[in-house]
């Protein structure tokens, strides 16, 4: 009896030891409780129409314990200030060109990889699909939709081989390390010039202080073709292992692209991000600006 327990301990361990990544699956409603109270009171802007939000969070690599918790938090900021139903869904036949402009913007919750690579299918036909999936992303996007991406989202189809997606241009780069940990105490400054933008004015040019996983990004990462909005505020947090000489670490940003709008902002690893009320009021102006209800200063 000793020796079939010494064999089954290392085999439960070794289970709990594996990544979240594999399942795809969550706990609906997970934190429900603690992001009610944080949510804000209204939309950020009157909604010119019923919007649709695909919320998409399948990863082909690392996957967040916290995406759970992001989805429950999209859900209810949706319902509770009324600007956008969120449809979560990690199915990718959203994605084809007869159902995917039934919504209004796309966010990627916390993707890695590449998410279209269905390893259900012949290797051949999974890349072929990708890459289709891919393009009809971009159509949506540059035709005048909206696109949107959270923490890991820069962590999604990235460069490689001498290539670089579209996607990569699209969002505005490539995941590049992470030397600020998730219990890093790091502080997240308002980007000079930006303390009256809309997305970011109920901070009052304030920092926001807490423990958060922050990137540094690689190239196609270029701030000067974005309007910042948010970035790492250095002097406030550690220096240790990075990489750029440039100490250009973005946090959240808006753009144009082709017709369409598209809003990142990198927070997201932690799940008490989510309940964060000023982060919320972020995700919302920005959610908001993508799904088309409101013009901002952008690029």
């Amino acid at each position: 009896m000793k020796k079939r327990i010494s064999l089954i301990l290392p085999m439960a361990l070794a289970a709990a030891m594996v990544p979240f990544a594999i399942g795809q699956k969550d706990n609906p409603g997970k934190n429900a409780d603690k992001i009610a109270p944080s949510l804000p009171k209204e939309a950020f802007a009157k909604p010119k129409k019923e919007r649709k939000l695909l919320v998409f969070s399948v990863t082909n690599g690392f996957r967040h314990g916290s995406i759970a918790t992001g989805k429950t938090a999209m859900k209810m900021l949706g319902e509770k200030t009324g600007a956008f139903e969120a449809i979560v869904s990690d199915d990718l036949a959203n994605f084809e060109s007869d159902k995917i402009n039934q919504f209004d913007t796309i966010l990627f919750l916390n993707t890695t990889g590449d998410p279209f690579f269905d390893k259900k299918i012949d290797k051949a036909e999974a890349k072929a699909k990708s890459e289709r999936l891919q393009k009809n992303l971009q159509d949506f996007v540059k035709g005048g939709k909206g696109f949107a991406g959270f923490h890991s989202a820069t962590d999604t189809l990235k460069p490689g081989g001498g290539h670089t997606p579209e996607y990569s241009k699209m969002i505005n780069g490539a995941f590049d390390g992470h030397p600020w940990g998730g219990g890093t105490p790091v502080s997240i400054a308002v980007e000079k010039g930006a303390e009256k933008h809309p997305i970011v004015a109920h901070l009052n040019g304030k920092n926001m202080d807490f423990k958060e996983e922050i990137y540094q990004l690689r190239d196609p990462y270029d701030s000067s073709k974005v309007q910042m909005l948010l970035r790492l505020d250095l002097d406030r947090s550690q220096k240790k292992n990075i990489k750029r000489a440039d100490k250009d670490y973005g946090v959240s940003w808006v753009r144009k692209w082709g017709k369409g709008r598209v809003f990142y902002c990198s927070l997201g690893h932690n799940d008490a991000i989510y309940w964060h009320p000023d982060v919320l009021k972020v995700y919302l102006g920005g959610l908001q600006y993508a799904l088309g209800d409101f013009d901002v200063p952008s690029k």
